[in-house]
C-alpha cells in the first residue's frame, strides 16, 4: 500500500508516521505567539495518534521568539549572532509551549535540537534513527528543530524544510506534510495571472524547479519554494511522500486532507527496497567532500546503473579520502550522482582517464574494480 492522494495521510494504515513541518510565520505572528492556532493544530495531533497515527514536528519560531524578546531587529536575521542569540532564548518557550499544549491532551513532547552534521555524518545519523525510533515506540512526540544557537553559516540546513526531509529519512516516516503560507506548488508566480496549483507532481525535474520562487511570503521563515522543492528530492529519494499545504487556516491539516488542497510529491522509488536506507541518505545530503568530473559515456553508463570507472573521469575537485562522499558531474557541471569514493582524491586524480591495465603501474597495487561502485552511488 502507498499514498496517492492527500486524504491518505489521515490514513494509518497508508501513513503510519507523518512529519510535521511548522513554519515561523504561523507560529508567531504580529503581536507574538498564535497560541489559539497552536492549540487547533495540537488536537489534529491528538486526533492523529487517536487513530493510531505517530507524528514528529518539525517547528521552526526559535528565531522569531526569541528576536520579540531580546527586542532584536529584522526578527533576529540581521547577523548569525543575533540568530544564535535569538535561537538560544527562543527555543526555551517554543519547546515549553509544545510541551503544556501536548501534556494537554495527554501526550509527551520530547525535544530534539540537530545540526546538518548530525544527519550528514553516517553515525550520527544513525544515532538520531535511534533515538527518534525509540521515543515514537515510548508513545513521545519528537518536537524538532535546528540547533540555531550553534549553528553557523557553513554548516546548517537553513531552513527547516530540508531537515523536515531529512528526519524523515532517519525516522523512515510515511510522508512528510510541509504547512505554509501557500497552498501548493503553482506552475508559475501566484501572484501572475493564470497561475495553476499543481496537485500532484511526479519527481521533481527541471521543469518543475522552474516553477520555484525563492520568496518567503512572512518575511520569517528561511525559505522559500525552492527549499520546498530541494526537501522534495531529498524526501522521494527516499520513498517519501511530501505535502505542500497552507498552514494559515484554522485545522489546516483537516483542510489539507479532507479538501484536498495541497500538492503532493510521489516518490521515485518504494520506501523499503533493498539497499534504500543508505543510499536515501547519500542521495539526500547536501554537502559532499570533493567532486569527480567524468564524460558523456560515463554520464550515460550511470544513467544505465554502471559503475563510475576511471577511464570516464576527466577531472578531480576537492580534497576527499576513500569512503567520503563526492559529488559525480557531468561536462557542464550539472550533478549526476552522489556516491562513497573508492580512492582518494591524489589517487582519482593519478588514474583518471586510465584503463584498469593501466592503472596498476601508477598506483603501486592492484586496483579496485571502479572509482564509484553503482552500490555506493545514487543518481540525482
Amino acid at each position: 500500500m502507498s499514498i496517492s492522494r492527500l486524504s491518505d495521510l489521515a490514513d494509518p494504515a497508508q501513513c503510519p508516521l507523518l512529519v510535521l513541518k511548522v513554519g515561523s510565520a504561523l507560529l508567531v505572528g504580529r503581536e507574538g505567539v498564535r497560541r489559539a492556532w497552536i492549540e487547533a493544530l495540537v488536537a489534529e495531533i491528538a486526533e492523529a495518534r487517536g487513530r493510531g497515527q505517530q507524528v514528529i514536528v518539525v517547528s521552526s519560531g526559535a528565531i522569531a521568539l526569541g528576536a520579540a524578546t531580546l527586542g532584536l531587529d529584522k526578527g533576529g536575521r540581521g547577523s548569525l549572532a543575533d540568530a544564535q542569540a535569538a535561537a538560544a532564548v527562543g527555543q526555551i518557550a517554543l519547546s515549553g509551549l509544545w510541551a503544556q499544549l501536548l501534556a494537554g491532551h495527554g501526550l509527551t513532547a520530547a525535544q530534539m535540537l540537530l545540526t546538518l552534521e548530525d544527519l550528514e555524518d553516517r553515525r550520527r545519523y544513525l544515532n538520531v534513527t535511534a533515538t527518534l525510533g525509540r521515543l515514537l515506540d515510548a508513545g513521545a512526540v519528537p518536537v524538532i528543530n535546528e540547533n540555531d544557537s550553534v549553528a553557523t553559516q557553513e554548516i546548517r540546513f537553513g531552513d527547516n524544510d530540508r531537515l523536515a526531509a531529512r528526519v524523515a529519512q532517519a525516522a523512515q516516516a510515511s510522508a512528510v506534510l510541509l504547512l505554509s503560507d501557500i497552498d501548493g506548488l503553482y506552475d508559475r508566480h501566484p501572484r501572475e495571472p493564470g497561475a495553476r496549483m499543481i496537485p500532484v507532481v511526479e519527481g521533481v525535474t527541471a521543469e518543475v524547479q522552474a516553477m520555484a520562487s525563492t520568496e518567503s511570503g512572512s518575511g520569517m521563515g528561511s525559505g522559500g519554494m525552492v527549499s520546498k522543492l530541494q526537501a522534495a528530492e531529498i524526501a522521494e529519494l527516499a520513498g517519501i511522500c511530501l505535502v505542500i499545504g497552507n498552514g494559515q487556516h484554522d485545522r489546516p491539516v483537516a483542510r489539507i486532507v479532507s479538501e484536498g488542497i495541497g500538492t503532493l510529491f510521489l516518490p521515485r522509488r518504494k520506501a523499503g527496497a533493498r539497499g534504500n536506507a543508505r543510499k536515501a541518505w547519500l542521495g539526500g545530503r547536501l554537502r559532499t567532500k570533493g567532486t569527480v568530473t567524468v564524460d558523456a559515456g560515463a554520464a550515460a553508463a550511470l544513467r544505465r546503473g554502471s559503475s563510475l570507472l576511471a577511464k570516464g573521469v576527466t577531472a578531480i575537485g576537492g580534497a576527499f579520502l576513500r569512503g567520503d562522499p563526492v559529488s559525480v558531474l557531468d561536462a557542464d557541471g550539472r550533478t549526476v550522482a552522489h556516491g562513497l569514493s573508492e580512492y582518494d582524491s591524489a589517487e582519482c586524480d593519478a588514474i583518471r582517464g586510465l584503463h584498469s591495465s593501466e592503472q596498476a603501474e601508477v598506483l603501486g597495487y592492484a586496483p579496485r574494480s571502479a572509482v564509484i561502485h553503482r552500490d555506493q552511488l545514487v543518481l540525482k
